[in-house]
């Protein structure tokens, strides 16, 4: 058996733990993982992604993803940056889906003339779409669904056998659906990243990322995850093995709710558009019934012009203005002035995403009291 040390620990590929603190006490947590270095010591260092619960908690993520392997990060974007740098360079090229969050498509545009990594945006979220851009120097597909905040649907299934097809590296940003609802693996997606501060986390109090696939894929981001540094602290660690425990029951709960509202939102007069794929009016509605096992407890609604979006959401009582989501409380903000704000106007225009887009988080409260809390706002503002 080949020993991986550390300071005061002997790990072995047996999963076994012997830490002199503890007096030959053994443990399972360190298991042979993509972090463990044949041959080589290794500190018990957080920075490293490999102190027992960092391990422990990426574990049981990957598990979720039904992955190898998965690094936990500590933020959405730290995980986002870190997974597409560590398999571009310069002079590739990658292809992404038109509609991103906001903080994704600032990083391409802002960061990656940098590196001379080249890029594309598919005019929409179509495989077909997405084909259009490849190039020969083409080494990877980003997509996100549902999108951010529009909840687009992307079709896996197909997305996965354009990458084959081209051999091509996918990755997606599954934080919207939550390995509750979404398992990208089954239709064949590389590299599955989420914002851990949203369902993961669940209780509007960490920040966190992480990111789950193959044994290989996952050592090649680790490699960049430990010289960028965006490792998560052990006390939020523990926060979100604790947030995971509740998670299943929070998301279903989540995904009733937000039907119920999205079907109530399209019945009122005052509002023009509704975004759910739960909705059989919604465009993505029938793929996302054949990927998805619940609709997700996002949406997005747009009032009608004449009234005014802030003073409704000044007006609302229960439901918070928030600049997170995916908490058990219920919050609302403006994508234009908060996820989207660092896109120019003409590229939020381009994304579908207008002034009076109000992104809707659905918590676990009662959906009634929700429903009233809107109407109620509406009646202050009309």
């Amino acid at each position: 058996m080949t020993k991986v040390r550390g300071i005061n620990t002997i790990c072995t590929h047996t999963g076994e733990l012997e830490d002199k603190q503890f007096k030959g006490a053994v443990s399972p947590l360190y298991m042979a993982t993509s972090y463990a270095f044949e041959e080589v010591e290794v500190k018990r260092y957080p920075r490293y992604f490999n102190t027992p619960n960092q391990v422990a908690l990426a574990q049981k993520i990957a598990a979720l993803e039904k992955t190898e392997n998965a690094l936990i990060f500590g933020s959405g974007m730290a995980a986002v940056s870190t997974s597409l740098l560590a398999f571009l360079q310069k002079g590739d090229h990658v292809v992404f889906q038109d509609a991103l969050y906001g903080g994704t498509s600032n990083l391409v545009n802002e960061e990656f003339g940098k590196y001379g990594i080249e890029y594309s945006f598919a005019e929409n979220a179509s495989a077909e779409a997405l084909e259009k851009e490849i190039r020969e120097n083409t080494k990877l597909i980003y997509i996100e669904t549902p999108s951010n905040p529009l909840l687009m649907i992307t079709d896996l299934q197909k997305v996965a056998e354009l990458a084959k097809k081209h051999d091509l590296i996918t990755m997606i940003d599954n934080t919207f659906a939550s390995p509750v609802n979404q398992n990208p693996v089954d239709f064949g997606i590389d590299i599955i990243i989420h914002s851990a501060t949203k369902y993961m986390g669940g209780h509007s109090d960490i920040l966190a990322g992480a990111v789950a696939g193959s044994k290989e894929n996952i050592d090649r981001i680790f490699q960049l995850a430990k010289n960028f540094g965006g490792s998560l602290s052990d006390y939020t660690v523990w926060l979100l093995e604790r947030s995971l425990k509740t998670m299943g029951i929070r998301v279903k709960a989540q995904n009733e709710n937000a039907q119920k509202l999205a079907e109530f939102l399209n019945s009122l007069e005052e509002v023009q558009a509704v975004y759910y794929p739960g909705l059989a009016s919604h465009p993505g509605h029938e793929i996302a019934k054949s990927q998805m096992k619940g609709f997700g407890g996002m949406l997005s609604f747009e009032l009608h012009e004449e009234l005014d979006v802030k003073a409704f959401m000044k007006a609302l009582e229960l439901i918070k203005p928030s600049m997170s989501l995916a908490g058990v409380e219920s919050t609302i903000l403006l994508p234009s002035k908060t996820s989207h704000g660092l896109l120019s106007p003409e590229e939020r225009e381009k994304q579908g995403i207008k002034d009076n887009l109000l992104r809707f988080s659905v918590g676990i409260e009662e959906a009634e009291d929700l429903q009233q809390d809107i109407l109620q706002a509406l009646k202050k503002i009309k």
